[in-house]
């Protein structure tokens, strides 16, 4: 199967059952699949704004780890207290690999997760929230279990943001006090070979 095929039979899952299977037969090559067809950044922004805005020693949940890459960046900036979850056992198998979780947990975003309230300094999630992934709703629980000022930063097409119901969510919030936005980061090109009209921005809130 050709990348732009394996593109479509993932975000073409019906449910999350479907995704996880998915998910699982691609993550052995998910990562050389995605560096060497589509041209992801050997690091993405989401690590700079992380670094500015959460110190060394917070604990911090990965949310939507697949195979671990956010975690390597992390780790190779020194945050060495790392938790990830995701719904895909093969996922988060090859994060395991990189050795650079304290914990992994095989956990849906969308549904409750098992934490207790204000467990976390930071949420880390990057290319979760796009089309047949992750719901808007999965903010109500990330922003249970970070902690009274801590941050949730994480990655959103442009587009996606505009054609869904996560402008009016993460607007919502807002309102509600629940989080404050702190900082939105530049547009970037995602996967510039094989998507060149793919770009992400990242957003930094304050719960």
């Amino acid at each position: 199967m050709n990348m732009p095929d394996k593109i479509h039979w993932v975000y073409s899952s019906k449910n999350n059952s479907e995704l996880s299977d998915r998910y699982n037969q691609w993550a052995k090559d998910y990562e050389q699949d995605l560096t060497e067809t589509f041209g992801r950044p050997n690091r993405e922004p989401i690590v700079d704004l992380t670094i500015k805005y959460v110190p060394k020693n917070a604990r911090i949940l990965d949310a939507g780890v697949g195979t671990g890459i956010m975690g390597k960046w992390l780790h190779e900036e020194s945050y060495h207290n790392l938790v990830g979850i995701d719904l895909s056992e093969g996922m988060l198998a090859e994060a395991q690999n990189k050795n650079v979780y304290t914990e992994l947990h095989q956990m849906i975003l969308g549904e409750p997760l098992d934490f207790p309230n204000d467990a976390f300094d930071a949420v880390t999630a990057c290319g979760v929230f796009t089309y047949g992934h992750a719901p808007s709703s999965s903010f109500d629980e990330l922003i249970r279990v970070t902690k009274p000022k801590g941050y949730i930063i994480f990655t959103l097409r442009p587009d996606f943001y505009e054609n869904s119901d996560f402008k009016e969510k993460m607007a919502d919030l807002e309102i509600q006090g629940k989080w404050k936005l702190t900082e939105l980061g530049e547009k970037y090109h995602a996967e510039p070979k094989g998507q060149p009209d793919l770009y992400l921005q990242t957003w930094v809130y304050r719960v």
